[in-house]
Formats: C-alpha cells, sequence, structure tokens
C-alpha cells in the first residue's frame, strides 16, 4: 500500500525555538579563555559610539545589533553546534524586534541578511578566533574563522586582542578573507559604515586599557553616550564661566548685565 505524502508544511526553527546567547553555546565558546572585566564595556562601547552613525544611515531604525549573541547558520544536533557568538556584530536592512518581540538569536535560514561585521574579542591564545578548519567531509567541529567567512559570509571580521593591544580585520574578497592594511593613523577602513576601527589607549569604565574604537573618516574618535554628555556638560559649564566673567566686567564699568 502507498504510504500518503505529508500535508504537513516543512517548519524550519526560528529564533523564539532555539537556545538564546546566554546558552550553553555561548558557556562552551568561553570554556577555553576566561571573559573578564573589560569584555561587556567594551562592547558597550563600540555600541554606545556606532549608534548615531548607524541612526544616520538607518533612518527608519532598520538595523540590529548583537553582543555575545547566537548566529545559527545551519540545522544540527544538538542545535548549538550550528551555531557562533560573536562578541559583537552589526546586522543592516532588518527590524530590531521580530514580532514586537526582542531577539533572542539571529537566524540565517529565516533572515539571509549576513551580517555587515562582525568582531571577536580574544580570551585565550587567539587560535580560537582564526580557526579556519573546515567541516565538509569530515565529524570535525567547523572553526570559527571558516563559519564567517565561508558559511555566513560576512564583509568584514576583526579579532581584538586587548593583551596585545591590537586588532586584526579581514575583509571579504571573492571566496576568502583578506587581511585589511592599516592606514595613516594605523586604523582599518570599513567603508559601507563610513568610519574606521583601530586601538585607542585611555580610560573607559575606569579601566586605562587599549580600548577597541571606532573614529570617523577624517580620523575624529567617535565619542560613546557617556563621553557626549560629558563633552555638553563642559560646553555649557564654560558658557556659564564665559557669561560670569562678562557680567563682572560689565559692572566693573558702571553697567548692569541685567538691564542690558
Amino acid at each position: 500500500m502507498a504510504i500518503a505524502p505529508s500535508t504537513t508544511p516543512l517548519t524550519l526553527p526560528d529564533h523564539k525555538q532555539l537556545p538564546e546567547s546566554d546558552g550553553t553555546f555561548v558557556f562552551a565558546k568561553r570554556a577555553g579563555g576566561n571573559q573578564n572585566f573589560q569584555e561587556h564595556p567594551q562592547s558597550i562601547l563600540l555600541t554606545s559610539s556606532i549608534r548615531p552613525v548607524l541612526d544616520q544611515i538607518h533612518p527608519d531604525g532598520q538595523y540590529c545589533i548583537g553582543q555575545d549573541s547566537g548566529i545559527y547558520w545551519r540545522l544540527t544536533d544538538p542545535p548549538e553546534r550550528g551555531a557562533e557568538a560573536p562578541d559583537w556584530f552589526y546586522v543592516p536592512g532588518v527590524p530590531p524586534l521580530l514580532e514586537g518581540e526582542r531577539r533572542r538569536s539571529y537566524v540565517m535560514w529565516k533572515e539571509i541578511i549576513a551580517p555587515l561585521i562582525a568582531i571577536e574579542f580574544v580570551s585565550g591564545d587567539g587560535s580560537e578566533e582564526r580557526d579556519a578548519t573546515s567541516p565538509l567531509g569530515s565529524d570535525a567541529k567547523a572553526g570559527r574563522f571558516w563559519v564567517y567567512e565561508q558559511a555566513i559570509r560576512i564583509p568584514f571580521y576583526a579579532i581584538y586582542e586587548v593583551e596585545k593591544a591590537s586588532v586584526e580585520v579581514y575583509e571579504l574578497v571573492g571566496n576568502s578573507y583578506s587581511l585589511v592594511s592599516p592606514n595613516e593613523r594605523g586604523h582599518y577602513s570599513i567603508p559601507p559604515l563610513g568610519v574606521e576601527l583601530g586601538i585607542w589607549q585611555g580610560t573607559y569604565a575606569n579601566q586605562p586599557l587599549p580600548w577597541l574604537r571606532w573614529w570617523d573618516s577624517n580620523g575624529t574618535l567617535l565619542l560613546s553616550g557617556e563621553e557626549r554628555a560629558d563633552q555638553e556638560k563642559q560646553r555649557a559649564e564654560q558658557e556659564k564661566q564665559r557669561a560670569d566673567r562678562l557680567a563682572a566686567r560689565l559692572r566693573e564699568l558702571g553697567e548692569d548685565p541685567e538691564a542690558l
């Protein structure tokens, strides 16, 4: 007797049905190195300083930023084996929420659009971030570098090592990553965003360290939200001081500044 074909449509899991960013794949990612006190503020610094640029590029608000969040690129059992969790990544042209809910992960087979840039913070010896192992024809787990280059095909991939005060930037050229050369400022250009990526030695979150930061195409440092607020506060204080000095000078000349 012939078996009737199933009339149930094939459905693939979405971000609601897959483990979230705080699940086992992030834990496993960190097994080879310790997450430290610098990594969380580093992500915040990158996000806060680039948002004004992204808001200008996307006036409709259609973009999302992932911080230690999972990108599912293939179906596996267990699901986490088919995911990578970049420390920071940006995807253009997608809604920040899905069906009015926060994103739990980024699922490639549901959204198609790849991140424009992914950034990894080295917490071990850097071998995992540079692992180009191919899983094709073997049972080996795909290396992270291979996944970003060959599977997800992320146009820009940066590897940041705070201990070495360095960053490597790769650009997808054809079918493989090519190491980007720094410009005269020692920065790495990300042309689709009109920004540069580089190392800034300074104090942020009360930690004097070599931080990974953005600059505009003219080499002007992009400030975080806190830095912009501090700058505005200083500007307001300077204006008040100038006004007070002018008022004092007018009084010396016998003028009432309130009457002017």
